[in-house]
């Protein structure tokens, strides 16, 4: 039997808007084709081998809570930079996607360095400029092009993306107005979308349990699910958005 380890980062600190249904809709998913599933923890000042992991899941979280994880996470940098090294598969939401990056600023002008994995930047917007509401994209990932759905809610915009997610086809994206969702490279998916994400988007749950089999198994095709209720709550949002 295939086994898929999921590492989920600051379980208790980063789990805004609902993020924790991202982890259950992986296991579900996989557990429905036969894949045993661990999704284990890990907080502040925690032990845990990273690279041992075939996902690494970091949710959204307020400017409070990413101070606190930020000295943790530095710490942790080395091991994080070896299970990318790896191919391990990476899911950021929101204030996870932003930590990643060069630096974020905050409202009252402190700058938090980012990890430096990636070149992208975030600075946090005023209140006429924050980015919230329902939002849909053209997506791309791996070979597949799709419409996505989610929820978005921050303050942050999100400069020099190198490779964004999607185009926004109703919403704002990765800046005010700015036209363009999240980030992504062969292995990391980042993003602003809340909601959660992966129930109302099965292929890209999907697409993640791919990347994160291949780690350990090599290229395998997943065999389908029935998505009928999936897709149909995505159609709706998009009619509703005007995005179909």
């Amino acid at each position: 039997m295939k086994q898929l380890r999921i590492l989920w980062m600051y379980h208790d600190l980063m789990d805004l808007y609902g993020d924790k249904g991202n982890l259950q809709v992986l296991k579900i998913r996989a557990q429905k084709r036969g894949i045993d599933c661990l999704v284990d923890t890990c907080t502040l000042n925690e032990k845990k081998d990273i690279p041992s992991y075939d996902l690494f899941f970091l949710g959204g979280g307020a400017d409070r809570e990413q101070e606190l994880i930020y000295k943790d996470l530095l710490h942790r940098r080395d091991a994080i930079q070896q299970a990318m090294d790896q191919n391990t598969a990476f899911l950021l939401i929101c204030g996870g996607y932003q930590l990643f990056g060069k630096s974020y600023r905050d409202q009252d002008g402190r700058e938090i360095p980012g990890l430096h994995f990636f070149d992208y930047e975030t600075v946090s917007s005023d209140r006429q400029h924050r980015c919230i509401g329902n939002i849909a994209i053209e997506a791309s990932m791996d070979g597949h092009v799709f419409k996505a759905v989610g929820f978005e809610n921050h303050g942050g915009q999100t400069q020099n993306v190198a490779s964004a997610f999607g185009k926004v086809l109703s919403g704002h994206g990765n800046t005010f107005d700015g036209g363009y969702e999240g980030f992504i490279t062969n292995t990391v998916l980042a993003t602003y979308m809340h909601g959660p994400l992966l129930p109302k988007n099965p292929i890209i749950a999907d697409l993640i349990i791919q990347r994160a089999l291949n780690k350990r198994y090599g290229a395998a095709q997943l065999e389908p699910l029935d998505d009928l209720l999936e897709n149909k709550a995505r159609e709706i949002m998009l009619q509703r958005l005007h995005a179909e």
